[in-house]
């Protein structure tokens, strides 16, 4: 069995959320608008329960099979990850004053 502990690969903040939704097998999406909306509609204990998890729990393995950062997600707003080519920069006549 999983033992609970922070999430090193699936963290917003302090991965106290991630390590939960990893050890419940709870998709950490879920229990983060959970807490923002328990936040907001004022449970006043959200916000320290919080920070006393994340002092108290341990952190995470860190193995070199997982992943350290999130997984690359498609955009759809374009594929970002990738570099574009450079181009040559065009080689001007010094006495070409043509653009002024």
């Amino acid at each position: 069995m999983r033992r609970l502990s922070k999430s090193k690969h699936n963290a917003v903040i302090f991965g106290v959320l991630g390590g939960l939704g990893e050890y419940f097998n709870i998709d950490p999406v879920l229990l983060r608008v959970i807490v923002v909306v328990a936040t907001f509609v004022g449970v006043g204990l959200t916000v320290p329960i919080y920070l006393l998890l994340a002092l108290v729990m341990p952190d995470g393995e860190s193995s070199n099979n997982k992943p350290t950062n999130r997984p690359h997600r498609p955009s759809s707003f374009g594929n970002f990850s990738e570099k574009p080519e450079r181009k040559e920069a065009q080689k001007v006549d010094e006495e070409d004053w043509s653009d002024f």
